[in-house]
């Protein structure tokens, strides 16, 4: 039988337009996806979530415990595939919840999931199993995210070297593994830069967040204190320990944070927050193209350190300065607020004086099985790893302790003196560097902290890492965007335009791309 002129043009139109359809499709590396990329992917149907999830295992299996064994991860959850099975059919069946439906998340073994134990890092916690969700483990879930596993970290309670714990040993930082990857959320930082999971979520007393952040080229926010509960997180302070998401673009941290934040009624300090999440969440404010046009950055000079060990990562920020002048923003500079900000961040932090309160609260919140009811038994059970608490197990009361009110009162009065500042200039945020040392060899121990500043988390402001380049010995730096309390949508909305501009992100040469692993849309 003999095709007609009319039946051929019609299979020769299909052939192109196929053809067409194909040279129009896109693919990215899973590394370099973000949440908006894999998004794209599920409704195309050429990714599941079960796919995703097995990517990420094949990464831990190849990278974590094998190959440059960089040992971020402390627990792997053996149902994550069943997880996503789950979620790849109720996806098919009833539509996505979330942004984050069938996405992979770690935790810093410091917040609570159902079924996976927290640990701290602690030795004498190991197998200690937490009755329910957390509150960030609870909302990525409600959301429909997958809590994959929690990484290792700066052990909390007995000591360690920088970047590891009695229970988990030592991560490394996928960049240099002869270097420490930052702390207390190490593994939190190591495995996101090696492509562990698609976001993880850290915390913070001082920098905690924000430094393994930096030393790991990542993108992460250290929130304003009150816009993420800490239930069912171990914490060091009450006063100012944050939780808040560390990812490879700004992308993924703002739809991370539209799923956590908001008012807890078992953490009463998010009660702040009523009325400062934005309706539409925040994924919105991502802004590449001209998230940085008409902004009026102040640069914070306080902030900067003199010395030739500074001056390598200090022009890396000075080159970010410029980059977002010629993006369009108006740079204010220099700024200063008058007062030794380096120093006094440093010297306004309370958690000698909180860590028993702050303990007990979240021994007493693991039900009638916990292992210690209160910080005293855990101590007495670990004589040789916590005697070195004892002192802090016996802090008096603190209503009227006058060393610790007058360190409240120093963090009330840095944050008064910003907010002058950002008003005098009518400023949208403020930038300067993180740290300008960068990460420091393990064998050299905790050689390098004097480097970071505390300044965000001693006056709860939000403040915003963004990668800014790599030292000679290939160690990254990151610059800071710090805004008033609830400026998130502003925070992201520059980020995203200096992102775009700076282009620093890369996966680290000790965890390339694994055959096959390529996402297509």
């Amino acid at each position: 039988m003999r095709l007609n002129y009319l039946s051929l043009a019609f299979i020769l139109a299909l052939q192109i337009g196929l053809s067409a359809s194909s040279l129009r499709a896109e693919s990215i590396d899973l590394a370099n996806a973000t949440i908006e990329d894999i998004n794209k992917a599920f409704d195309a149907g050429t990714l599941t979530s079960e796919k995703l999830v097995q990517m990420y295992l094949d990464r831990i299996e190849a990278y974590d415990k094998e190959g440059p064994a960089i040992n971020a991860m402390i627990y792997v959850d053996p149902k994550a595939l069943e997880f996503a099975r789950e979620l790849d059919k109720e996806r098919a069946e009833k539509g996505p919840r979330s942004t984050i439906h069938g996405i992979p998340f770690i935790l810093k073994d410091l917040f609570d999931a159902e079924g996976q134990p927290t640990t701290a890092g602690f030795v004498g916690l190991e197998g200690s199993m937490p009755w329910r969700d957390g509150w960030v483990a609870k909302k990525l879930r409600e959301n429909g995210g997958i809590i994959l596993g929690k990484t290792n970290m700066n052990d909390w309670f007995a000591r360690a070297p920088w970047g590891a714990s009695t229970l988990g040993g030592q991560t490394l930082n996928p960049y240099a593994l002869e270097y420490v990857p930052g702390g207390s959320s190490s593994g939190s930082g190591a495995g996101i830069a090696a492509a562990f999971a698609q976001v993880s979520f850290g915390s913070e007393t001082g920098v905690s967040i924000r430094n393994p952040t930096s030393e790991n080229n990542l993108v992460g926010l250290a929130p304003t204190l009150g816009l993420v509960s800490r239930t069912g997180m171990i914490m060091n302070a009450l006063t100012h320990e944050r939780g808040g998401p560390m990812s490879r673009s700004v992308y993924d941290l703002a739809a991370t944070l539209e799923a956590v934040a908001g008012f807890d009624p078992e953490d009463l300090v998010t009660m702040a927050s009523r009325g400062h999440v934005p309706e539409g969440g925040y994924v919105q404010f991502v802004d590449p193209e001209s998230g940085l046009q008409g902004a009026r950055i102040g640069v914070l000079r306080d902030m900067f350190r003199s010395g030739e060990i500074h001056e390598e990562a200090t022009a890396l920020i000075e080159t970010a300065i410029e980059q977002i002048e010629e993006a369009g923003a108006t740079v204010i500079d220099p700024l200063s607020t008058g007062l030794p900000l380096l120093s006094l961040a440093t010297n306004t932090r309370v958690s000698a004086w909180e860590k028993k309160a702050a303990t007990d609260y979240y021994l007493s919140g693991l039900g009638p099985n916990a292992r210690y009811k209160n910080m005293t038994e855990m101590i007495d059970a670990n004589p040789d790893h916590l005697e070195r608490l004892r002192e802090r197990d016996q802090v008096d009361d603190l209503d009227f302790n006058g060393p610790y009110l007058s360190r409240l009162k120093n963090r009330e009065m840095m944050g008064e003196a910003l907010i002058r500042l950002m008003d005098e200039y009518q400023l949208d945020a403020l930038v300067f560097p993180f740290k300008t040392l960068p990460a420091s060899k393990i064998a050299d121990g905790w050689s390098n902290r004097e480097g970071d500043n505390a300044l965000s988390s001693q006056t709860g402001f939000p403040g915003l890492l963004v990668p800014a380049g790599f030292t000679e010995e290939n160690l990254p730096i990151a610059i800071e965007f710090l805004g008033r309390p609830f400026s998130e949508p502003t925070l992201i909305k520059l980020a995203s335009g200096y992102e775009a501009v700076s282009k620093n992100r890369k996966l680290p040469e000790n965890t390339p791309p694994l055959k096959g692993q390529t996402i297509s849309y």
